[in-house]
């Protein structure tokens, strides 16, 4: 019956939290490699913002770029390999391009759906990188925006949008349709302060990195509050502006600390568990590069890359900008099926790839 039932998936919920907690004072999270490379067009990324994975295990990386060379704005698509498969989308206001993309997802027909805050429009291309259509307005209406960032797309094919700049989360249909509205401007519980990244978990419940409140909250499907955890700071636990969170299938959630130049890990009790700074090493598109420019390989190999300097403002960003295996601007993370956590660099135009531990 409903009781054993629900009695049941406590006991099973609580026996896999457990066997977690036991392991969470080991590092279930170890680096494993590093993709990308720094280029305005072609193999490579130039000011990535986000990256989504299919399921045939290929990844596409959203390139910003920036405003003096917008010639980086383009989604490169490669395997864990490396293997470069191609670019598509472009900088501009037509069709298939874009000005300020922010975010990326796919559903489950292989479609691509990337918000871009200038135009205040999400552009959609099918699984063949084709344009489809282009869906938005500015304005703060029902279905209009004010600078979309981060897309989460839910296991009906549902859309959920950050509407940073309305201060809240609204949910659509893949044809654009607008469905309902969630959030306001605030700081209490429900309420979001520029809001950016958002992601979904295997129960379709929601999860939003709400920026300026240095806290993720959680909410159901139909934008009910569930909680919140995180509060402002720079200790273990603690966030700075988290721009991103990504949510396994055990309920572990994954943030994008992006004011502290790190990720942290919390159990599914928004407990913390164990946090990454950065362990990069070259990328094997890097590797090449500096096989065929042997001076600048020469220049490299002479050079110390973790310098123990007494920095001017000794803050998370000046150390992330100078010692080049951290991160310096994680603004994205992404889980694929075998729970490999990609997180996505914008400073340093590169993806770090972390491997669960086997003792986990």
């Amino acid at each position: 019956n409903i009781k054993d039932h629900s009695l049941l998936c406590e006991i099973n919920r609580g026996f896999m939290l457990n066997k977690m907690q036991s392991a969470s004072n080991a590092k279930f999270l170890e680096y494993s490699l590093t993709l990308g490379l720094s280029t305005m067009s072609g193999r490579g990324f130039y000011y990535p913002v986000d990256s989504v994975i299919g399921e045939d295990g290929k990844i596409y990386v959203l390139g910003r770029s920036n405003p003096q060379d917008p010639r980086g704005v383009r989604i490169t698509s490669l395997s864990i390999d490396s293997d470069f498969y191609g670019n598509f989308g472009s900088f501009g206001s037509e069709d298939g391009q874009f000005m300020w993309p922010t975010s990326i997802d796919i559903d489950s027909t292989g479609r691509f759906y990337v918000s871009d805050e200038y135009l205040n429009r999400i552009t959609v291309f099918d699984s063949s990188w084709n344009f489809v259509k282009k869906w938005g307005s500015p304005g703060e209406g029902h279905g209009a925006f004010n600078a979309p960032s981060g897309i989460a797309i839910d296991t009906n094919d549902f859309l959920y949008i950050v509407d940073h700049r309305n201060h809240r989360i609204q949910k659509f249909t893949t044809e654009g349709e607008f469905i309902l509205s969630f959030g306001n401007h605030g700081r209490n519980i429900g309420q979001f302060d520029l809001p950016w990244g958002i992601a979904i978990d295997p129960n379709n419940t929601i999860y939003v990195a709400d920026w300026n409140n240095n806290r993720i909250q959680h909410f159901s499907p139909d934008g009910q509050f569930i909680s919140s955890f995180g509060k402002p700071g720079h200790n273990d636990g603690e966030l700075h502006k988290p721009s991103g969170v990504a949510v396994d299938q055990a309920g572990y959630m994954y943030v994008a600390d992006w004011g502290n130049e790190r990720v942290q890990i919390f159990d599914p009790d928004g407990q913390f568990v164990m946090k990454l700074r950065g362990e990069a090493t070259l990328s094997k598109w890097a590797e090449e590069f500096f096989r065929i420019n042997v001076e600048e390989a020469e220049a490299r190999d002479k050079s110390n890359l973790e310098l123990d300097i007494d920095l001017f403002v000794d803050t998370p960003h000046e150390e992330s900008a100078h010692i080049e295996k951290l991160f310096w601007g994680p603004i994205s993370v992404e889980l694929d099926s075998n729970g490999r956590l990609y997180v996505t660099e914008s400073n340093r135009h590169r993806i770090q790839v972390f491997e669960p531990n086997s003792k986990r």
